[in-house]
């Protein structure tokens, strides 16, 4: 049974690695995610380094990346000078952070850079079939990151949304409670 358990977290670990390349995140930082995920009790860097088999400088910097992710949490335990670390198991706040990382000013640059290419663009010859074609493209990625930006800003208002709702749940009960 232990060696079931083993091979499971194993093939789980392989699978959160998997998962990470396919975003453009290093192996090591979702297979570090699924060690700490799969772990009942924080995890310090020297832990991390022997589950993942990943040198301790990849396991620190990766770590950071998961901290400001908001995927894991420094844990402090009392007597102990070492980090510890533990997953965030929130999916939905995972996310949050995540979408909230794309209001820092990289994609709004990036954005903006595209609108700007496309207004150089749009001063060449309008007969250059060259120029053409780069107005088009540029067009449609645009089109597509002003749809991201917008779809990104209506999940947040949602997620506010959902909280307040939330909240007035919680009135009504307190309410009905009074009675």
């Amino acid at each position: 049974m232990e060696d079931q358990l083993t091979q499971a977290r194993q093939h789980f670990i392989q699978g959160m690695s998997r998962i990470s390349e396919f975003w453009g995140f290093s192996r090591a930082m979702g297979a570090i995610y699924g060690a700490i995920y799969l772990s009942p009790e924080a995890l310090s860097l020297d832990e991390l380094v022997e589950q993942v088999g990943v040198s301790k400088g990849a396991v620190s910097t990766n770590v950071r990346h998961l901290e400001r992710l908001g995927m894991v949490h420094k844990h402090i335990q009392v007597g102990s000078r070492k980090d510890f670390y533990l997953a965030e198991t929130d999916f939905w706040q995972i996310i949050k952070t995540i979408l909230q990382e794309r209001e820092k000013g990289e994609f709004d640059l990036a954005l903006r850079t595209v609108g700007e290419s496309l207004k150089m663009v749009a001063e060449v010859d309008a007969g250059d079939e060259q120029a053409a074609f780069y107005a088009e493209r540029m067009a449609a990625m645009q089109e597509f990151f002003e749809t991201l930006d917008s779809l990104v800003a209506t999940v947040m208002k949602l997620e506010n949304l959902m909280a307040l709702n939330a909240l007035g749940g919680l009135v009504r009960r307190a309410k009905k409670t009074d009675k």
